[in-house]
C-alpha cells in the first residue's frame, strides 16, 4: 500500500458519545442528546463561524488528559468542546470531510486549550490537555446530530 493509501484507510467508523453547547462567555455547557448544526455551527451554541464552527475532542483523550492530572477521566464540559466522539482517530482526519450524523464537517485545526484550563482542572492543567485538546471543523453541510450517530470520512 502505498502512503496515501494508508493515510486515507480507517478501520471503523466512530460514534457520537456526547453532544454540548456553550450558550454563554463562561457559562454551563448544556449536556443535549441531539442538536442542528448549521453553517455557523451547533445551535444555541456560542460558536465561531468558519473554521472552528464545532470542536470535537476524542472520548479516549478525556481519560489520557484525567490520567495527566491524577485523577479519573476529564468530563467533557470541561473541556467546552461541543462534540465527543469514540473509536475514530480524529488527528487522522485533519483536512477531510467528515459524515456526523446527517452533518458534514471538514476538520480543519487543532483546538488548542486556553488558560482556562488551569482554572478548570487545577495546576498542570493547560499541559495535560495540550495535545489531547480536540479539533475544530467546518461546517460543509448542515444536519442534525443525535448521540450515537456514526463518524466517519466521506472524502
Amino acid at each position: 500500500m502505498s502512503l496515501k493509501e494508508l493515510i486515507a484507510s480507517w478501520a471503523q467508523p466512530g460514534r457520537v458519545a456526547w453532544i454540548g453547547v456553550r450558550p454563554g462567555r463562561r457559562g454551563e455547557m448544556e449536556r443535549l442528546s441531539g442538536v442542528w448544526i448549521g453553517e455557523d455551527g451547533l445551535q444555541g451554541d456560542r460558536a465561531r463561524a468558519g473554521k472552528r464552527a464545532v470542536t470535537l475532542v476524542q472520548q479516549e483523550h478525556l481519560a489520557a488528559i484525567g490520567s495527566y492530572l491524577g485523577q479519573g477521566a476529564a468530563q467533557p464540559d470541561i473541556l467546552r468542546r461541543n462534540l465527543v466522539v469514540e473509536g475514530i482517530n480524529l488527528s487522522a482526519l485533519k483536512g477531510r470531510r467528515v459524515q456526523v450524523g446527517e452533518a458534514v464537517l471538514e476538520v480543519t485545526t487543532i483546538c488548542a486549550p486556553c488558560s482556562r484550563m488551569e482554572e478548570a482542572f487545577g495546576p498542570g492543567g493547560y499541559s495535560a490537555v495540550r495535545g489531547h485538546g480536540g479539533w475544530c471543523a467546518l461546517v460543509i453541510e448542515p444536519g442534525q446530530v443525535r448521540l450515537g450517530d456514526a463518524v466517519q470520512p466521506v472524502d
